[in-house]
């Protein structure tokens, strides 16, 4: 990707802001979430503030608000609330938990007195354009509670879920509230010891943040183009939602209604999920648009349960079926995870994209994503947009470089090496882009320290003596290689790669596409890993040892059937972190990691042709 698109990001999103304080400067509403899980709809004015609206929670929940703050997703917010938009979730939280702990949804207890607010039964949050038909839903689902029609709780899963339903009775909407979450202190199957904000089922998604990540891919399938039911961020009062009381097994002697944030999505009636049923039958059309998706947000949990079958009558006595994508919670992570993808191994996966989906892919732009997300999930995190933008580069790259989603899929995959992990071919250009921008910035501060010192030498010193000095000075510098001792801090692999010499074989000649680097904008020449790729050449895994155990104990090629996320959760190792980075470190670091996969899916390239040219020389030589 061009230069200018990733500086542009600044530009971006400072324009994004400022649209935001325009657009929440009059009267709005908002959900104050009190640390219990107390939930009170506030109407804001021009003149209220932080401390304002605190004393409003204080005098309708009876709540303390000392050594408390008011957070709006990642902001602790003070005298201005013009950030703040209509319908958003606000937290109260102690001042001692640090922001990078905090959640947008914490969980009432037992001893909490549920106070009622003017909001309805159901309110969206953050409600916009993108979530008609939620309010068509929810306009049903209220209608139906008011003849006592009720709903009903989900056996099955490890988590809290709740079916709504219309006046028909039938089912129309799935509602999980954050606190009844795995491990959530609510959590009504037992399920439960963590504290909101800690890390869940997979390290880099916190219990409690699920319900987001839900939206999030409802969000980024534009033009419904994966299938993914509509989804949004509500606010639910009702007396059927679990509230543990304050001993373990203890009964509530009475029903309350109580407010909780919850994801609701449109329930979609089905046959079957992908677990019961041949996958080889289905369209390629659809397996090709889940497994974009699923890389862009890279689904740690796309197994065959969360992929359900519909039955379609074809005519001619044929049945065709429709695939649709539910359950996106442990999407989107923090860090560089190790997904899961269920279809990696079905036939389709290794069928070329066809010339509409790669057309789908080339518009797709990470940043204007980013925007999007952090206009309608404001208590999204950096982190996870930063693994969005990461992914989706390289989606785009692979895509332009002729992969198939089998491939794409193999590269962001780790493998187990004995009983440890190893990174994918994605986080091994992450770990290079990580170790160039560290060394750019060693070599900025010692090139800084040099000027500084001779800047002093200036006035100390005879002007003849001026060269020699700076001669010294830098004569180190010079001769010091790119590659150096330095050692990123975040990788646990032992980078035992020869340097690069000119023998090294192919060249790769410029690009001519909207993603080329001209001269100037050129990254630094790439050393040891990187460029060991020529020899390791991506895709083609000749750096990993033979009978390697995939996935976590499973066997490549073979189906893990209906298996949840619990069954094949173990403590994964970050090898990439990216939430660290200031926004100036951002930039460069996609610059080098956009020129490294370039690189590498050049050299990939070119190891093709050559192989290619080999099988028929060795033809040729039969005769």
């Amino acid at each position: 990707m061009a230069v200018a698109a990733f500086k542009g990001l600044f530009n971006s999103k400072f324009h994004g802001n400022k649209m935001t304080e325009r657009k929440s400067s009059g009267r709005r509403r908002v959900f104050v979430q009190t640390e219990t899980g107390s939930v009170l709809g506030i109407e804001l004015d021009r003149s209220d503030n932080a401390h304002t609206v605190k004393r409003k929670l204080q005098i309708a929940l009876n709540v303390p608000i000392e050594e408390r703050s008011l957070i709006f997703g990642d902001v602790v917010l003070k005298n201005d609330l013009s950030t703040v938009r209509n319908d958003s979730p606000l937290l109260l939280t102690k001042n001692f938990m640090h922001r990078s702990s905090s959640t947008p949804c914490l969980s009432p207890t037992g001893k909490d007195v549920q106070q009622r607010d003017q909001s309805g039964p159901i309110e969206i949050l953050v409600c916009s354009d993108h979530f008609s038909r939620i309010r068509k839903l929810v306009r049903e689902i209220v209608e139906a509670m008011k003849f006592g029609i009720d709903p009903i709780p989900v056996c099955g899963g490890l988590g809290g879920a709740y079916y709504f339903r219309d006046c028909l009775g039938e089912n129309c909407a799935i509602v999980k509230p954050t606190d009844e979450e795995p491990y959530a202190p609510n959590n009504p199957k037992g399920f439960i010891g963590k504290a909101l904000g800690q890390p869940g089922l997979k390290r880099s998604v916190r219990v409690g943040e699920t319900g987001f990540r839900e939206v999030a891919a409802y969000l980024l399938d534009y033009d419904h183009f994966a299938n993914v039911p509509s989804t949004a961020l509500v606010k639910v009062t009702h007396s059927i939602f679990n509230v543990n009381g304050e001993v373990n097994g203890t009964k509530q002697q009475e029903r309350k209604e109580f407010s909780k944030i919850a994801s609701l999505q449109q329930f979609i009636p089905h046959d079957f999920d992908a677990s019961d049923y041949g996958t080889s039958s289905f369209p390629v059309a659809a397996v090709h648009k889940i497994g974009i998706l699923d890389i862009r947000i890279l689904n740690t949990d796309r197994h065959a349960g969360n992929l359900l079958v519909r039955k379609i009558d074809g005519g001619g006595g044929l049945d065709q079926v429709e695939l649709v994508p539910i359950d996106h919670g442990l999407c989107l992570p923090e860090n560089l995870e190790d997904p899961y993808f269920e279809w990696i191994h079905w036939p389709q996966a290794s069928i070329p994209f066809s010339e509409d989906e790669l057309e789908y892919i080339s518009h797709l732009d990470p940043f204007r994503d980013s925007e999007l997300l952090r206009m309608e999930l404001p208590m999204i995190r950096e982190a996870c947009l930063r693994v969005l933008v990461v992914c989706t580069i390289f989606l785009k790259e692979a895509a332009i470089s002729g992969l198939c989603l089998a491939e794409i899929g193999e590269m962001m995959s780790r493998e187990f090496r004995g009983q440890q992990e190893e990174p994918s071919e994605l986080e091994f250009i992450c770990i290079e882009a990580r170790r160039l921008l560290e060394e750019r910035n060693m070599l900025s501060d010692n090139v800084r320290a040099v000027e500084n010192e001779f800047q002093f030498e200036i006035d100390c010193e005879e002007e003849s003596d001026i060269t020699c000095n700076l001669e010294k000075k830098l004569a180190p510098q010079a001769c010091w290689p790119l590659g150096g001792n330095i050692r990123n801090p975040l990788s646990k692999v032992e980078e035992n790669v020869e340097e690069c010499t000119e023998e090294d074989g192919n060249i790769i000649p410029p690009r001519s596409d909207e993603y080329a680097f001209t001269a100037q904008e050129k990254a630094p020449t790439v050393p040891r890993l990187s460029m060991s790729m020529k020899n390791v050449s991506i895709g083609d895994k000749s750096w990993k040892h033979e009978n390697v155990m995939q996935k976590n104990g499973y066997l490549s090629g073979t189906s893990s059937g209906n298996r949840s996320v619990n069954e094949q959760f173990a403590g994964s190792t970050r090898f990439v972190k990216l939430a660290d980075m200031s926004e100036e470190e951002w930039v460069q670091y996609l610059e080098n990691f956009q020129h490294l996969v370039y690189l590498a899916f050049s050299n990939r390239k070119s190891a093709s042709v050559g192989q290619r040219q080999r099988q028929r020389l060795g033809t040729s030589c039969q005769f």
